[in-house]
């Protein structure tokens, strides 16, 4: 098992110290209290050895959208931290793993072996999914959701429909196994992204009137997560422009 160790991968501590002063930068520019902003990274498609790299970086939130892959990414990890701190060569907190992607509702028992908050919950299905599997498990702990927006306007996409969501969010908030923390979305391709992001962050002001405490937002990734902090976003999710290119299996 690999052990925790100094940063090889070329470019990677460059490219994550460029997107904290860019993340710093946007806070400054939103006028919101520094360091706020939760840097979330993607690390779907890589190894766990990078995420370790990027622990030993500093970082600690890393976001996945298949189990498949996540599931034994994450064990890898634990592993790896649990023995490195027996080894006394790493002294940081455990890896925090966000699901970011669709979530499968007979994919939920396995998710929730690891996964710290889920950012897409998007349907009725899924939460009937969440709320059965929670009701059987031991801990106490309420589990952090994002409802994900469905900015499109076409219902068969997934999230929830803007002028839907104060109906499911009050679902959601009827459940003690859940903490609402607020709202998910991501720009279209085809508009500018200011625009999108402005479209959250109402949504997230609409939700707060019958949640105050979910007053987050999960919204911006490599291309965008600067204008998304302008624009309200609490939570970043980025990818490529830190991890580099993905190394996608044949």
């Amino acid at each position: 098992m690999t052990y925790l160790t100094s940063c090889s991968t070329s470019g990677l501590a460059d490219r994550y110290a460029k997107a904290i002063q860019n993340i710093a930068d946007a806070e400054r520019d939103a006028q919101v209290t520094a360091g706020s902003t939760k840097l979330i990274v993607v690390s779907k498609t890589h190894p766990a050895e990078l995420v370790l790299e990027l622990m030993q970086l500093g970082s600690s939130d890393f976001g996945e959208n298949r189990d498949q892959e996540a599931s034994p990414k994450a064990a890898a990890v634990a592993q790896s931290v649990a023995e490195a701190r027996a080894n006394q060569t790493f002294s940081g907190p455990d890896a925090a793993w966000h699901f970011i992607g669709q979530l499968q509702s007979n994919k939920v028992k396995s998710v929730l072996r690891y996964a710290s908050s889920i950012h897409s919950l998007d349907r009725p299905s899924l939460l009937k999914a969440l709320v059965k599997e929670l009701a059987t498990q031991e801990t106490k702990n309420r589990l952090p959701v994002f409802i994900e927006l469905n900015l499109t306007g076409q219902p068969e996409r997934g999230g929830i429909l803007p002028e839907n969501l104060i109906e499911f969010a009050t679902e959601v908030c009827s459940h003690d196994t859940l903490k609402l923390e607020g709202v998910m979305g991501v720009a279209g391709l085809d508009v500018e992204p200011a625009f999108d992001f402005d479209r959250i962050r109402k949504s997230s002001e609409q939700l707060q009137t019958i949640a105050p405490d979910a007053k987050y937002i999960s919204a911006g990734m490599s291309n965008d997560y600067e204008i998304a902090i302008r624009h309200g976003a609490t939570h970043v999710r980025i990818g490529t422009s830190i991890t580099g290119k993905r190394e996608y299996s044949v």
